[in-house]
């Protein structure tokens, strides 16, 4: 998809917030500091529609961005390590739910996760989450371009098993850096955008 206009609209933190416009929606999850924003910033040719931070946590609303008038990415708020305090984080939760059970709109969640490392406990309970709700989930594992190619199918395969994978999934490897997966993963966004 070549994006032309991609804007912030809300940050959202309840169901009253969401934008109602009633375009498709693809919500993007992940533990804090995974690269999200990059993520989101590759995909439509920006240095920084969504604002990336080193320090862990930062989003803590739910970021809907519009992209060319036609879909949503929705940024949902890091999970894992951020330091950010208890009540902070119990508020997160029932916004996150709340979103991910009953927004009609949602036709897939990326789940970012950094391909280096096995997926986490964090995120093997997100996946689980996402596919209780029968949402349909695809991987997104980057950082693709710090592992020597030799090793690339050996992570791979290792995410694949930690998380069990249902052959409905679909685990797409993916670079800020060089790009690589970007392609697949507009392809992938596309189709779901149309079913």
């Amino acid at each position: 998809m070549k994006v032309t206009k991609a804007e912030i609209v809300i940050s959202a933190v309840s169901q009253k917030q969401y934008p109602g416009d009633m375009l498709p929606e693809i919500a993007l999850a992940g533990r804090s500091n995974v690269g999200k924003s990059s993520f989101i910033n590759k995909l439509i040719n920006r240095k920084n529609l969504a604002r990336t931070s080193s320090k862990p946590g930062k989003t803590q609303t739910l970021n809907f961005y519009r992209i060319n008038d036609v879909f949503y990415f929705v940024d949902v708020p890091g999970y894992g390590y951020a330091k950010v305090s208890k009540s902070e984080k119990e508020k997160w939760g029932p916004m996150m739910e709340e979103y991910f059970q009953t927004r009609e709109k949602l036709k897939a969640v990326l789940l970012i996760t950094d391909l280096r490392h096995e997926p986490t406990k964090d995120d093997l309970g997100m996946y689980e989450f996402l596919k209780y709700h029968g949402l349909q989930v695809i991987i997104i594992g980057t950082k693709l371009d710090k592992i020597p190619k030799s090793k690339r199918a050996q992570h791979i395969k290792r995410t694949k098993q930690t998380f069990q994978v249902r052959p409905d999934d679909i685990v797409i490897p993916f670079s800020t850096e060089t790009g690589e997966g970007k392609e697949e993963s507009w392809s992938v966004i596309t189709k779901f955008l149309k079913d």
